[in-house]
């Protein structure tokens, strides 16, 4: 049974996402609107996660997930314990065509009650090149990094 999955941290790397998943295949590209980009984490690291904004944009990939695939990602993504999953409702423009479909999809979200953190500069680069992939806003991404700098130096 197939499902259809919401990318928009290190899983937008393709080259990653293969090797974890190999049956993968990306259907399209949308914008998750509602929506912000946070790093959250604990003493392990941070990552990204994101949390209901009002008129927050959060670009994201559409992957169409095997059992397989999805039970890999359930270990990559730590859940349910660090992440849990939420089915979520959008529009998004398929890969090949360009047309537009409605969806649901499920997304991975880290429990919000986690603090917010920086992370390596190894990850933002593995989220980056997701981003140089599917021609993304890069400042999106820059932004949330900047918000997470500037909230941990207001903490010290």
């Amino acid at each position: 049974m197939k499902r259809l999955y919401i990318a928009y941290g290190s899983n937008l790397n393709v080259r990653q996402m293969k090797m974890r998943c190999p049956k993968v295949t990306i259907l399209g590209t949308a914008k998750l609107k509602g929506w912000e980009l946070l790093f959250k984490g604990s003493k392990s690291g941070s990552y990204l996660t994101i949390e209901k904004k009002e008129n927050g944009i959060v670009p994201v990939v559409i992957w169409e997930v095997s059992e397989s695939d999805e039970k890999a990602l359930d270990r990559y993504e730590g859940y349910p314990t660090f992440y849990y999953k939420k089915d979520i409702k959008l529009q998004y423009k398929e890969i090949r065509t360009g047309k537009r479909r409605t969806i649901n999809a499920f997304a991975y979200i880290m429990h919000e009650e986690r603090q917010i953190g920086v992370p390596s500069l190894f990850y933002l680069n593995t989220c980056l090149d997701g981003y140089d992939t599917f021609y993304f806003d890069k400042q999106i991404l820059l932004n949330a990094y900047k918000n997470s700098m500037e909230m941990c130096e207001n903490e010290k």
